[in-house]
């Protein structure tokens, strides 16, 4: 699935790059877009070869992934079991709204792990396949990998800049760019990002650039640099950003910019997650 690479000049000049471009992976068709459809293209792929009528998988409250994995199931006709972190909310806004739309089933986890919940849920239902956080697996990074060849196809650019959740989307792009190509900006998903990404790698990738300044109190707070990121993004490309992922991601480069390279960001989607949170984002 190519994607739009759009060109983003007045952000460019804003930041003092050279050239900015946009991977326009918000506009994928599945679930609302994003990166996570890529990833579930292959893992869908694996479930119903495996002879699954359901899939299930965790997140935290607002989780794109979680969101992405109800429209997957709903397009091949499966059952889905959304295990989300901590208590059901007053209200539901934003993805869960979208989960509940797709007709996904939501257990929340209380005050246990999600993970140890949705391995339960597996156990329990004949026929699941269970997807883990962010749908990242060794298998499912081969998406990105493929994109790292779309992009090289589409322009010329010295290094692509994603936000790094679970670690897959940042981990294909390393296996199909070089890790020196690649800066993946930590959003506080997991608790060693670094670690995250070389396990889903088959070799060793050497040093990877990976910005942690972008996380501030923790990954459901949204910062002073997002929310600045944001505007920016909004006011110079008429780009909408969600405060959780690709606002840090645009936070972080914002923050690394080197004046006169040539940029491409990964917009990995996320856009109804800016409708679930519950902090000003102005």
């Amino acid at each position: 699935m190519m994607t739009p690479l759009e060109n983003a000049p007045r952000l460019a000049a804003a930041l003092g790059l050279d050239r900015l471009w946009i991977k326009r992976d918000d506009l994928i068709g599945l679930g609302g877009g994003g990166n996570k459809a890529r990833k579930l293209g292959i893992t869908c792929a694996e479930a119903l070869a495996a002879g699954a009528t359901t899939l299930i998988t965790v997140g935290a409250p607002q989780s794109n992934h979680a969101r992405a994995t109800a429209g997957a199931a709903a397009r091949h006709g499966l059952a889905c079991v959304l295990v989300l972190a901590g208590h059901a909310p007053a209200r539901e806004t934003g993805n869960l709204l979208l989960d509940r739309l797709a007709g996904a089933e939501i257990v929340w986890s209380g005050e246990r792990p999600p993970g140890e919940v949705a391995a339960e849920q597996a156990a329990a239902r004949a026929d699941s396949f269970l997807i883990p956080l962010g749908g990242s697996t060794p298998t499912s990074i081969q998406a990105y990998a493929e994109c790292a060849g779309e992009l090289t196809e589409q322009a010329e650019f010295d290094r692509v800049v994603v936000a790094l959740g679970s670690g897959g989307t940042m981990a294909g792009l390393v296996l199909g760019l070089g890790a020196d190509r690649v800066l993946g900006v930590d959003t506080g998903a997991v608790p060693e990002p670094d670690a995250a990404v070389r396990a889903l790698l088959p070799n060793d990738p050497g040093r990877l650039g990976i910005d942690r300044g972008q996380v501030g109190a923790g990954y459901a707070t949204v910062t002073d640099p997002v929310r600045a990121a944001l505007r920016l993004a909004a006011r110079t490309e008429g780009l909408f950003l969600d405060p959780i992922y690709t606002g840090r991601a645009m936070a972080g480069l914002a923050a690394t910019a080197t004046a006169g390279s040539r940029v491409v960001f990964l917009h990995s989607g996320g856009l109804p997650g800016l409708f679930g949170v519950d902090q000003p984002v102005l």
